[in-house]
């Protein structure tokens, strides 16, 4: 699915640019960064309560789609210059890390296109 109709569908704000035509293949949700470089794939969007300029080393080096930070986290200033820099894409969400990706995750397993 397009990353502009998820960003639509589920009401994401973005906190950088993002490519509104890349296709997202799935999701990631883990607030280890460990556990993300070990397991999560690319084209893939990471879910986090992270919002340090460290998540943004971990989108670039797996190639993630982009990084929703969840909750009442939020992004510092340093990770939106070294995203803006690094054109990775960050959005935020109001929901928890629970609500996002079960949310994600029904919308991805129903589309239709």
């Amino acid at each position: 699915m397009k990353l502009e109709k998820i960003v639509d569908l589920l009401n994401l704000k973005p906190l950088s640019d993002y490519n509104k035509d890349l296709n997202v293949l799935g999701a990631y949700t883990s607030d280890l960064l460990s556990d993300v470089i070990a397991n999560a794939k690319e084209d893939r969007l990471w879910i986090t309560l992270h919002g340090h300029q460290n998540v943004v080393a971990v989108a670039l080096l797996k190639d993630l789609a982009g990084v929703i930070i969840t909750g009442e986290h939020y992004a510092t200033n340093d990770m939106l210059k070294k995203a803006k820099e690094m054109e990775v894409a960050v959005f935020k969400t109001e929901l928890d890390s629970f609500d996002i990706s079960g949310k994600l995750y029904q919308l991805l397993n129903n589309d239709e296109e």
